[in-house]
């Protein structure tokens, strides 16, 4: 995987400022990315769970190169809106942040996040290793089984190798830290496992 903070100038977490939010992460650090619709919401969902180092705004799962927000909207570069997230393993598991990823969206709805629609919106799991991709496979095996409890459809989470992520625009990092009431489109199940 190969990482691509190019658009990204402020290099301090709004969170966590004393923590940069790009590579090098300290050794003992895992990483993780996911896409649930708009990355705002996403973001801010990892980054209060104990454990966390970082979280960024990102692309991942397309073709082009260097991909601003607004090619990313138009459909055509394949990204979706991703969040990294940058997670001590001692204190917090793969496992666990799934158990976040999965509720926290509707991962049964395609190219979309309730009003949000379109392929950047898409849900999404890019591991980085076969472990995450076993666990990754797992937990999405069980939720399905949970949503058919509950008469929901079939998952449509894409779940692949993390190959790049490209960091979004300054504007998109910790948007909701900094614009508490801005506008957030993810749209829960309800269903837990």
């Amino acid at each position: 995987m190969t990482w691509h903070p190019a658009l990204v100038t402020r290099t301090a977490h709004a969170v966590f400022p004393e923590r940069s939010l790009i590579p090098p992460f300290l050794d003992h650090l895992r990483t993780a990315v996911f896409g649930m619709g708009c990355f705002w919401g996403a973001e801010r969902l990892f980054w209060n769970l104990p454990g966390v180092w970082v979280t960024a705004a990102g692309y991942a799962g397309g073709a082009t190169r260097n991909p601003t927000y607004r090619e990313v909207g138009s459909g055509n570069t394949g990204h979706v809106e991703a969040v990294l997230v940058v997670f001590d393993p001692a204190q917090v598991s793969y496992p666990d942040l799934l158990a976040v990823f999965w509720p926290e969206h509707d991962p049964t709805q395609g190219m979309r996040q309730g009003n949000d629609v379109g392929s950047q919106y898409r849900s999404a799991i890019y591991y980085a290793d076969d472990q995450q991709r076993d666990q990754a496979l797992a937990s999405r095996a069980t939720y399905q089984k949970a949503l058919r409890n509950y008469g929901h459809g079939d998952i449509t989470t894409e779940i692949k190798p993390l190959i790049d992520f490209w960091w979004a625009e300054d504007e998109h990092q910790q948007y909701l830290f900094r614009e508490p009431a801005g506008h957030c489109g993810l749209e829960r199940t309800g269903v837990r496992t």
